[in-house]
């Protein structure tokens, strides 16, 4: 990998991770485009550090609040991260099981097609939702069935960000909410991914040198930070389904591409 290859996958990685385009997809048909052959997963658990990151910074002040609360037990803090780790098994069963099943499905380009169609369906059926007077806090039904949700979202095309904000959203919580617990949601999720593939970061030294894996952290960090703010704004505009059209095309461009490439 060099430094131009590293720029890209890591601008992908960054936006597509949280706005409702499913990164994973992004990174598979993007690692097609540029030429880049990555030899194991390492360079997509770097990118989601690097994410996990951005989400630290925006969310910071929100997740210094919960630190303080549990450290004094108080129990909307208590109650919120119980939630959070509830929501998060689903998606560790899965990757625990299936992880060779997963590593598989990021080899086929046709696959990822059919999964930014149904993401498409998923976006769009937040607009027969009425956003606006959506007053629900997530619950413990809620936090399952996005735990549900981002456990599908392991697979390359399934947008996790768009699938977990729905699921929330379809449970009467409002958008802002829904982007926050699913971000918040994605700490334990993004660094157990990681944690699981420690020993694959050794793969990592073989991919051009620091240079080019900086250049990939830092655009991963940067763009992921301008995409969750650019997200919640448009939770905020109600205009999270138009994504649904993009994804759509991107999914027809792919599953085209896969016929006759």
């Amino acid at each position: 990998m060099n430094w131009w290859q590293g720029l890209v996958l890591g601008i992908v990685q960054g936006l597509t991770e949280f706005l409702p385009v499913s990164s994973s997809g992004h990174l598979v048909v993007a690692q097609a485009l540029i030429g880049f052959d990555s030899p194991g997963i390492a360079v997509e658990v770097l990118l989601h550090v690097a994410t996990l990151l951005a989400v630290v910074i925006v969310y910071r002040k929100r997740l210094i609040t919960l630190l303080v609360g549990l450290a004094k037990a108080e129990r909307p803090a208590v109650q919120y991260t119980a939630l959070i780790v509830i929501a998060t098994i689903p998606a560790g069963i899965v990757g625990i099981t299936l992880e060779s099943t997963v590593e598989t499905a990021f080899g086929s380009l046709r696959l990822v097609g059919v999964s930014f169609l149904l993401t498409g369906f998923i976006l769009w059926s937040t607009r027969f939702l009425r956003t606006k007077s959506a007053d629900q806090s997530v619950g413990w039904m809620a936090a399952i069935v996005v735990g549900f949700a981002q456990a599908v979202a392991v697979f390359p095309g399934i947008s996790r960000s768009g699938a977990t904000i729905v699921s929330a959203m379809w449970f009467r919580v409002s958008g802002v909410q829904a982007a926050e617990f699913s971000f918040l949601m994605a700490i334990p999720a993004i660094g157990g991914a990681a944690l699981l593939q420690v020993a694959d970061a050794r793969s990592l030294t073989s991919m051009g040198g620091i240079l080019p894996l900086g250049v990939s952290f830092l655009a991963a960090l940067v763009s992921g930070v301008f995409a969750i703010k650019l997200l919640v704004y448009l939770l905020r505009k109600q205009e999270f389904h138009q994504f649904a059209g993009y994804c759509w095309l991107l999914g027809l461009v792919v599953i085209s591409w896969s016929l006759f490439a």
